[in-house]
């Protein structure tokens, strides 16, 4: 007979294992690996997952590992997901367990996941399952190089076939003990990225008349491709539009020939997306003919918007009830920020929602901040809310 647990046991349980779980996301702090690098990590969750029994499956998409909880009896599959890559960020934290890894750190928060997911197996293959199956999917590369389209790509959603997945993410402007969800279907914005040259006519400073300045240029097109979002946009339809590099010149007294630039464009909207590139191809080149100079433009879609189930974002906001206690859930606005959680999204019933991890005892720096760090006591909470949400689920189907 297989042990009927709560889900107050269950957190009760999570919290009983807070050493191992802070020990493992410290280990991966202190060794961060990039995309489709993450070797180190990849060994040491395999080997956890097959020490609980699991069938385990490793060097999906690379580096991606997959272990599979069966049931006693068929039912459907639950796939629970972690991402495990880190960001070419240096560590600045003044802290024991910070980067070993020069010019890499967790600076998402991407240790903590992987370790709550270990958490969550932990718990899962303790307690053992009456019926169906819950898939653990530790995944490569989120930071921008597509891990979860790799992943699907090599059959993660299949063998067996999953019916719904969730994921988390850890953010620090959320209360240790709570969590949010999207208050709209779409749960964040679309990401997509572009390269801009532009291109104009070099010579001496003393002499501009001479030249096409490809920097003056360059500071119109910038100004304008903000025109975009206040003034073509229908100002409810979220959409940013942000250059994240510029490149051009090399001496103080010479006029650049080009100037090389690199960007991102988030949208909320679909359709809006799907506009994009024309629009801002439009501004660019109206830009630059009216100044002599010309450009070349290369926009790539990358990461869609995450689509939340309706029944599964009731069925997480149940699950915050049962284990985070009533009233540590709320409903947001979704954010901007991109996350390829979306690729799951389109092809099963999914749910994400984000992870409180700060208290006011810490200074709270963002994501992707060189400083970033998370209150370790929260890793219970993820392991729980991951284990019960995948019970719930079973369980209800």
């Amino acid at each position: 007979m297989l042990e009927q647990k709560t889900s107050s046991t269950l957190i009760e349980r999570a919290k009983a294992i807070q050493d191992d779980l802070t020990r493992w996301r410290r280990d991966f702090h202190q060794h961060p690996e990039p995309g489709f690098e993450e070797k180190r990590t990849s060994a040491i969750v395999a080997d956890h997952l097959e020490s609980l029994g699991l069938e385990v499956k490793k060097n999906v998409a690379g580096t991606g590992v997959i272990a599979l909880l069966k049931g006693s009896e068929p039912g459907p599959t639950f796939a629970l997901r972690a991402d495990m890559d880190a960001l070419p960020i240096q560590d600045e934290k003044d802290a024991d367990y910070c980067s070993q890894n020069n010019g890499f750190s967790h600076a998402c928060g991407h240790d903590a996941h992987t370790a709550m997911l270990m958490g969550a197996a932990k718990l899962l293959s303790e307690r053992g399952l009456e019926k169906g199956n819950i898939k653990f999917v530790f995944q490569p590369a989120e930071e921008g190089q597509g891990g979860a389209k790799a992943m699907i790509d090599n059959g993660v959603l299949e063998n067996p076939e999953v019916d719904a997945i969730a994921g988390l993410h850890v953010n620090t402007g959320i209360d240790t003990g709570s969590i949010t969800l999207s208050s709209e279907r779409v749960g964040c914005g679309a990401a997509d990225f572009f390269s801009l040259k532009v291109i104009g006519k070099g010579g001496h400073a003393a002499h501009p008349h001479q030249t096409v300045d490809s920097v003056a240029v360059t500071a119109q097109v910038v100004s304008a491709l903000q025109q975009i979002s206040s003034r073509q946009v229908d100002p409810t339809d979220p959409i940013v539009v942000t250059i994240g590099s510029i490149h051009g010149g090399k001496a103080s007294n010479v006029i650049a020939p080009a100037v090389e630039m690199t960007g991102t464009v988030r949208t909320l909207n679909p359709s809006l997306r799907q506009k994009i590139p024309e629009m801002m191809e439009k501004v660019i080149k109206g830009v630059t003919d009216g100044f002599g100079a010309s450009y070349d433009f290369d926009f790539q879609f990358k990461f869609p918007s995450i689509l939340n189930d309706d029944s599964l974002t009731d069925l997480a906001a149940q699950t915050a009830d049962e284990v985070l206690g009533e009233g540590q859930y709320k409903k947001v606005k979704p954010g901007m920020g991109g996350e390829d959680f979306a690729f799951y999204t389109e092809k099963v019933p999914a749910v994400f929602f984000r992870l409180g991890v700060g208290n006011d005892e810490m200074e709270r720096f963002p994501g992707h901040h060189p400083k970033f760090d998370i209150d370790e006591k929260a890793l219970p909470y993820g392991s729980a809310m991951l284990s019960q949400i995948a019970l719930n689920y079973l369980k209800n189907h």
